[in-house]
């Protein structure tokens, strides 16, 4: 069903205000829930924090290969990492002046995130994602989440009483943002068939934006509350969950479809950005002047995006 402008408008803001809330209280649980189990924020954004608010991009990537689209996962998938890294971190970083890292993420995984998006790049060079990639890709998720609970550096002397009022909290919060987010979608869709942009675009660009507006609110709600380990943790697990498991998961269903000129410019787009992320990360910490740059990169993305895909 098609609905005007103004219905379109409105699903668009009354979802998003359900995005918000659902993000306030899925990072207040989340946050009691890794004190009370000695759990540091980084630790908790990477994990948790990061696959709750990838399932915009792995529900709508499922349901694009189940109704015969499995062009839109790609566009999905890359369009995603680059808004994450661009868009979320840019505006972390111009909101809190200067965020720190507040652990080590050079180690592992900063090069499992470059790794996959050079896989990515390598695995759809014949315009096919096939199922036994997808099996390779869900190995190194594994493997990533094995390494992340290894790695956790318990907080014994901030461990807080377990409350069971905070599971409810954290899974209340969670269906709102995968809810706000896919009424959010759905309200970005109508607004860009009314205002008639092309669906090449809506996949790179409108859809990836709408699947991570949860990164978008739980990062920036997250770096507000002086949780910066977690936002800077949710955009590093958002993208490996994203390359890994939103790729992965729905290539199991059946061989993902490649557009012809996706290696052309987006995924060597993301490519460099993803390396521009470790880059930054060098000096542990993101300041405003380079949330600016990041924010300008996203920008020149869109018109680019915009360009050859109309």
């Amino acid at each position: 069903m098609e609905y005007n402008l103004t219905i379109n408008l409105l699903i668009f803001i009354v979802s998003l205000t359900v995005l918000i809330k659902g993000s306030d209280w899925f990072v207040d649980a989340a946050e009691r829930l890794g004190l009370a189990f000695g759990i540091n924020s980084f630790i908790l954004g990477v994990t948790v924090i990061a696959m709750g608010t990838s399932l915009p991009e792995l529900a709508s990537s499922i349901a694009a290969v189940n109704s015969g689209d499995s062009e839109i996962v790609i566009g999905n998938v890359v369009g995603s990492n680059i808004t994450n890294i661009l868009l979320v971190l840019g505006i972390v970083a111009i909101l809190g002046k200067v965020v720190p890292l507040e652990y080590n993420i050079m180690d592992v995984d900063m090069p499992l995130l470059i790794g996959s998006a050079i896989f990515i790049y390598f695995a759809i060079d014949d315009l096919i994602f096939s199922q036994f990639e997808a099996l390779i890709f869900l190995a190194a998720l594994v493997g990533f989440m094995i390494n992340s609970v290894k790695s956790n550096q318990f907080e014994e002397e901030n461990k807080t009483k377990l409350r069971k009022l905070d599971f409810l909290l954290l899974a209340l919060g969670g269906v709102l943002v995968y809810l706000g987010s896919r009424y959010t979608v759905m309200g970005l869709q109508g607004l860009s068939n009314n205002l008639g942009i092309g669906s090449g675009v809506l996949a790179f660009t409108l859809l990836a934006l709408g699947t991570s507006l949860p990164e978008v609110v739980v990062s920036v709600t997250a770096a507000r509350k002086g949780k910066a380990g977690m936002a800077i943790g949710n955009v590093l697990g958002s993208n490996i969950f994203n390359s890994y498991a939103v790729m992965g998961i729905p290539g199991l269903f059946a061989d993902l479809v490649i557009p012809a000129n996706t290696n052309t410019f987006a995924v060597p787009f993301m490519m460099a950005v993803t390396l521009l992320f470790a880059l930054i990360c060098f000096s542990g910490r993101v300041n405003r002047y380079e949330g600016v740059v990041l924010i300008l990169l996203y920008v020149f993305f869109i018109y680019k995006m915009s360009i050859q895909l109309v």
